[in-house]
């Protein structure tokens, strides 16, 4: 989205993320003054967004205002993890009035140019193909799995982590692509694949890199790489869902140490996200979740949203995390923008992320600030 956004998305494969930005961002004036802004007490919506340093400051002035008045609450900007960027922007977007939560790409990298140095930090399938390798890369050529059970390269995610909540003005870092690959697609996008995944194929189950089977063989003494059906090995597969929410705990004792929140991006509720991409996030220390709750993708209806929201809330009951339902807007005719809004409201969501503003119609843009 633009890689588009399916955390899958996440966001998902070619249809579900933002594009990382590689330009080079100009230094900021020490002077640009940076405004706090407050969340808001009521429901809040969201806005994902690719930004990079083509654009103008005044260009950005412009459609942050159009947020504003359009109902919206907060920004989640894809600098690619540049930091530089971040500090341009965030007081742009803060002058608006908008909350600024810094969105980078977690453990799937593309175009990490200090990970690719580094080969032996990335994911390796059961059938033995690296993500470092651009022909053995599953799905698409931006998925670029680093492994989280590699130190370094655990190290170098959470320095990015870091670098961005240490930009002042910003509410959250939001983490995006916090996961495995997808070992099972929304059926939805199967065919534009070509693909029959009725079971955990060798291709698309990670990580059988060293790193990883090296840990995991220190605490339970067997290897995955020989198991006959390591789909049914319930060690192997809670030791991959621990890997990733030990990351996110990490991450979020940084955010925190430095004042601010952890926000992820993720599969649409609990179990389905275990069970496609070993995400696990009702488990998570993190402050706000948004679930892409993409029915199309999953060739459901409308009401689903409804449904997985409702989920989600229940799975989270006890915990003090936040539950933002993320709606593909491409997708969604105006009756059914205006419905899936309400659908989110009733079923517990605290507000509503939007994919993605730079697409909206003039007509969605005033459903959306009538809804409010």
């Amino acid at each position: 989205m633009k890689i588009l956004k399916i955390a899958f998305l996440s966001a998902i494969l070619s249809v579900v993320s933002c594009n990382n930005t590689t330009t080079k961002p100009k230094e900021l004036s020490e002077t640009k003054e940076v405004v706090a802004v407050e969340a808001p007490s009521g429901f809040k919506y969201w806005s994902w967004m690719s930004v990079g340093n083509k654009k103008s400051d005044s260009a950005y002035t412009a459609h942050f205002k159009k947020l504003k008045s359009n109902g919206f609450d907060a920004v989640l900007l894809n600098t690619g993890a540049d930091p530089k960027l971040l500090k341009r922007l965030t007081p742009i977007a803060t002058k608006e009035g908008l909350e600024v939560h810094a969105w980078m790409f977690t453990t799937n990298r593309p175009g990490d140019s200090i990970a690719q140095q580094h080969p032996e930090w990335y994911m390796v399938s059961r059938s033995g193909k690296s993500c470092f390798a651009k022909e053995d890369r599953p799905y698409v050529g931006y998925y670029q799995w680093l492994s989280p059970s590699h130190p370094e390269a655990r190290k170098h995610i959470l320095s990015l982590v870091e670098g961005l909540a240490e930009v002042e003005g910003v509410a959250s870092v939001h983490l995006d692509y916090i996961r495995y690959p997808d070992v099972y697609l929304p059926i939805g996008l199967l065919p534009k694949y070509n693909l029959k995944q009725e079971e955990e194929l060798a291709d698309y189950d990670f990580d059988y890199s060293d790193a990883s089977v090296e840990k995991f063989m220190a605490l339970h003494h067997k290897d995955p790489r020989k198991m006959e059906n390591p789909a049914i090995d319930i060690e192997w597969k809670n030791f991959r869902l621990n890997e990733i929410r030990s990351l996110v705990n990490e991450a979020y004792n940084i955010v925190h140490e430095h004042d601010k929140k952890l926000s992820a991006a993720v599969f649409p509720y609990p179990e389905m996200a275990d069970h496609m991409v070993r995400q696990r996030w009702d488990k998570w220390n993190v402050d706000m979740v948004l679930p892409m709750i993409y029915y199309n993708f999953y060739n459901e209806e409308l009401d689903w949203i409804g449904y997985a929201t409702k989920q989600g809330v229940e799975d989270l009951e006890g915990r003090p995390t936040e539950l933002h339902t993320g709606l593909f807007t491409p997708k969604l005719s105006n009756p059914d923008l205006k419905t899936a809004i309400q659908l989110a409201k009733d079923n517990g969501a605290k507000g509503v992320a939007f994919f993605d503003d730079y697409h909206m119609t003039d007509e969605q843009f005033e459903i959306i600030k009538n809804s409010k």
